[in-house]
């Protein structure tokens, strides 16, 4: 089956873009899954960019995109095809003329709209980890050999073009391993400094240097902080960045002192009250010593 997909690949090369600064790990990550002809599984911290890297990626390599996301309830079945016999029995019924041709009770999943693309197309399987523990397995198949069987209809669907599938996990669950076999698996650690501010320029070119520094430092400090439920990911820092921005506060106006252990607009940092307890514990703690 692999010879049916062989395709030029050579040109196909993901870098970074105008808008995604990506590691260069990731980027051989990313190459390396296409070269391979496997589904890239991306896991990371929440809010890490696992699911705009699938959107970069269609975006560099001038490709549609196809999206499914996965919840709890989500079957691989679905991702195939659904066959709507409740309201053919009821068309039947009604003596509705459109009960005499299955196809109109069966609706086409995502991978059989990436199936039958016209060109190639980037798949997005996203938060795979949230479906049930066999939901990878039994998938197995049609993205190993990029096909399946229309038992309805009697007809094989075989992909025109291998998509390339990008499948991210926020590890809530292990993945079974013959799943992971079939995958080129990447982690996207959370970025240093240097990189947090290339990420940065990217959305605000504009911003003044030293409270750049300032507050990323700052924001790397409550990262860092022992005891913190939630860490403050990627997009939290963005989203702080640009209310300090609205705010038009100064370095100065984000230093703290034992009095005020909570950053500034730290609603957009500490996304639950464990968190905020800790903070105000840690300032309690900082008064009673500082008596």
């Amino acid at each position: 089956m692999a010879a049916q997909f062989r395709e030029n690949i050579s040109h196909m090369r993901f870098t970074s873009t105008e808008s995604y600064i990506a590691s260069d790990d990731l980027r051989i990550a990313v190459n390396a899954a296409i070269t391979l002809e496997r589904p890239l599984l991306v896991k990371g911290e929440p809010g890490t960019g696992k699911t705009e890297l699938a959107r970069q990626i269609a975006a560099a390599l001038d490709m549609p995109m196809i999206e499914w996301s996965i919840k709890s309830t989500t079957r691989a079945q679905q991702g195939l095809y659904e066959y709507d016999a409740v309201s053919r029995l009821r068309d039947s019924q009604l003596g509705d003329a459109r009960v005499g041709d299955v196809n109109n009770y069966i609706r086409k999943g995502k991978l059989w709209q990436a199936f039958e693309a016209e060109g190639r197309v980037v798949l997005l399987i996203d938060e795979i980890d949230k479906a049930d523990i066999e939901f990878p397995n039994d998938l197995l198949q049609e993205l190993d050999r990029m096909e399946f069987f229309v038992y309805e209809t009697g007809e094989m669907i075989r992909a025109r073009h291998r998509p390339i599938v990008i499948i991210t996990s926020n590890n809530e669950k292990d993945l079974p391993d013959a799943f992971l076999r079939r995958c080129f698996f990447h982690y996207i650690r959370f970025p240093d400094l240097d990189t947090l501010k290339a990420i940065v320029a990217v959305h605000f070119p504009d911003i003044k240097p030293a409270l750049l520094t300032t507050a990323l430092t700052q924001f790397l400090e409550v990262r860092e902080t022992p005891g913190l439920k939630k860490k403050p990911s990627t997009s939290e820092v963005l989203d702080w960045l640009k209310l300090l921005l609205a705010e038009d506060l100064s370095p100065e106006d984000l230093k703290r002192n034992g009095q005020d252990a909570l950053p500034k607009l730290h609603g957009a940092l500490l996304k639950n009250e464990q968190d905020v307890h800790l903070f105000e514990r840690l300032a309690f703690m900082a008064r009673r010593q500082g008596r």
